[in-house]
């Protein structure tokens, strides 16, 4: 196997790890925890279910852990195609890692409200159930900040790719249509209300699921294709 098509498996296995912690982590944990007009009901079903609350705390710390080592093996693999465009990439990665690692002591701070802490007793269940909504919602406040960075790496990420000669072109079309999907989706959540009740709010970043998906499986079972070596009779 050539060096390229194993840092294309690597990239590829890197990314699923990205996937597949994100999904758990961002989209099933939620679906069985909160309840978003029931602080009452999600206080319980987090202080029942402590340890899916946790184990969705740790698929944070891997996913974004996975995430930050994503980018420096795209950029071994796709520098040579434009070396601005790649590092850009990086740095865009780089700054929305640090937001989500940041951004977790939110759901950190629910673990505190749901334990048995002397000072805990100071408040009443229900100041307890509504400080737990209080840092939840401030993490997917937080979720929406980071969606700027999700959707801007994914536009030097899709020219890459669009550009690399080594990978499906339509890839880098929906990734960087992704890009502009996540942008629309930030100013979705902050300038119109009840924008997350809307049809489009449902579908608008699926262009980068597709995109990050496809490229994600595409590097982990088929890799590239080798260039021809010029050095070979």
């Amino acid at each position: 196997m050539g060096a390229n098509k194993k840092t294309a498996r690597i990239a590829g296995a890197i990314y699923l790890i990205v996937v597949l912690t994100g999904m758990f982590s961002l989209a099933y944990v939620p679906s069985k925890l909160i309840a978003w007009n029931n602080p009452a009901q999600t206080y319980h079903n987090i202080k029942t279910s402590d340890l899916l609350f946790r184990l969705s705390i740790l698929s944070n710390f891997i996913c974004y852990t996975a995430f930050l080592a994503l980018p420096l093996v795209l950029y071994k693999l796709l520098n040579e195609v434009n070396n601005n465009h790649a590092k850009l990439m990086v740095i865009l990665v780089m700054v929305s890692v640090s937001i989500s690692f940041i951004n977790i002591q939110n759901k950190l701070a629910v673990l505190s409200l749901i334990g048995e802490a002397e000072y805990l007793k100071v408040f009443s269940l229900s100041q307890l159930q509504s400080q737990v909504m209080f840092y939840i919602d401030n993490y997917y406040n937080g979720m929406i900040i980071n969606q700027i960075f999700w959707g801007l790496w994914l536009f030097p990420f899709g020219y890459l790719v669009y550009r690399s000669g080594f990978l499906p072109k339509i890839l880098g079309i929906f990734l960087i249509l992704g890009c502009f999907g996540y942008l629309l989706n930030v100013i979705g959540e902050t300038a119109i209300p009840n924008y997350d009740k809307s049809v489009i709010s449902n579908y608008i970043t699926l262009p980068a699921s597709i995109g990050e998906i496809g490229t994600c499986l595409w590097l982990l079972i088929i890799g590239i294709k080798e260039k021809p070596d010029s050095n070979k009779s």
